[in-house]
């Protein structure tokens, strides 16, 4: 499908979130805004994220002009691939001509295996999508009764084949390690498995145990334990060593790709703090400085739209500290790591100057790297990230400058 966009290519183009909520069974990890599509919810869905994107077009930013022409649209959830071609179809339709795009817009889908068909991988392929990402989770039978997945292994590994198979251009497999119990040699083996089907990019996740899952009663009530931290923290340092053997280099903490032109061109712009536009029941958007959500329920979100009222739930403004911490965070968790310059100039903050002694001290530990011009994650640091982040410093003498000394704000 040719989407007929009517400006060039940006450096920092918008990202489009589209957010799909259904999922036939909801797993007992999940804290997504997802529900089952059954009783009339999945008729409603397509009229309402239609009659969304008709509203954005009149005020997507407040009235002013978009930052900058969407180059990107990913399809996420909830399972995407449980609409069918010709509904995603008419989703990017109206967002063609209602919003503004480049010519051909990096196009990406969630998708589990259960749902990879021959005839729907035609239609993706139609229809331009470039990153298919499949919800394998595990490898392992017992892993996946634990996850809640519906798909066996056999069907996760069929669903790769085909994909792979069926030409789209960057085929990805979605992983979770650190289950309760997990050791380095069932981890390994899951990685075995992942990387002989050559995808051309995985993520993997470790476990997360979010507050209201059934998870999250089950460890209150004794019947799931985690796996310890240390333990966590070494089957993700084996992960990204593991993988940079074979050819997978990591570009984020969860997300390695054989080959630059296989990684996700729509999530870094989370992390470079770059403007999106969140549609559907949950979904975020950023402008620079605003981060603004949606309705977390299908059914209020819905009642938003068809009474012609933007779905939006609260807004918040970021402060000027909030926006150089999430930016430390967040670079710090990918190997382009922070550009001090640049980031002294948005932030007034000088990193190195304000942390010398954590730098060095991360330096000598092999977890950081500092070039005099980025500070960058080591693959040992990749596996910390968070921890390092939260151990520099942005408020220590010398750290922040004044205005006048080179502070330009936050990037709008």
């Amino acid at each position: 499908m040719h989407l007929p966009g009517r400006s060039a290519l940006g450096v920092d183009g918008t990202g489009i979130y589209v957010h799909v909520p259904f999922c036939s069974k909801i797993c007992p990890y999940c804290d997504f805004a997802v529900t089952t599509p059954g009783g009339g919810r999945r008729r409603s869905y397509l009229p309402a994220i239609l009659g969304e994107i008709g509203l954005v077009c009149r005020d997507a930013w407040r009235g002013a002009p978009p930052p900058a022409p969407a180059d990107t649209i990913y399809f996420g959830g909830g399972t995407p691939s449980l609409l069918e071609p010709d509904e995603l179809e008419e989703i990017l339709g109206a967002l063609a001509r209602r919003l503004d795009l480049v010519a051909e817009p990096w196009l990406g889908l969630e998708a589990n295996p259960e749902d990879v068909t021959p005839r729907r991988l035609a239609g993706w392929r139609r229809l331009g999508v470039r990153f298919l990402s499949l919800g394998v989770q595990s490898f392992d039978e017992d892993g996946l009764a634990f996850l809640g997945r519906r798909h066996t292994a056999a069907e996760a590994r069929n669903a790769v084949a085909v994909a792979l198979a069926a030409g789209i251009e960057t085929v990805s497999v979605d992983l979770i390690c650190a289950l309760p119990g997990q050791s380095p040699a069932s981890w390994r083996r899951e990685l075995e498995i992942a990387t002989s089907l050559a995808p051309q990019h995985l993520s993997c996740y470790q476990l997360t145990v979010e507050p209201g899952t059934p998870f999250a009663v089950m460890r209150r009530r004794g019947r799931l334990r985690e796996l310890p931290e240390p333990a966590q923290g070494e089957l993700v340092l084996l992960t990204h060593t593991w993988l940079a053997e074979r050819g997978y280099q990591p570009y984020e903490v969860c997300s390695f790709a054989v080959a630059p032109e296989h990684r996700s061109r729509h999530n870094p712009k989370y992390w470079r703090h770059a403007p999106y536009l969140g549609l559907g029941p949950s979904a975020h958007s950023f402008d620079g400085q605003r981060r603004w959500w949606n309705l977390r329920q299908l059914g209020p979100w819905a009642e938003a739209v068809a009474r012609g009222r933007r779905p939006v739930e609260d807004e918040e403004l970021l402060t000027p500290m909030q926006l150089a911490l999430e930016e430390l965070m967040l670079g710090l968790r990918t190997v382009e790591g922070i550009e001090l310059d640049g980031y002294r100039r948005r932030h007034g903050v000088d990193l190195v100057a304000a942390n010398r002694a954590t730098c060095a001290a991360l330096g000598r530990d092999g977890l950081l790297t500092d070039d005099g011009g980025r500070l960058r994650p080591t693959t040992a640091g990749l596996a910390v990230a968070d921890a390092m982040a939260r151990s520099l410093d942005l408020e220590a003498d010398g750290a922040v400058e004044s205005a006048e000394a080179g502070s330009s704000g936050p990037r709008a």
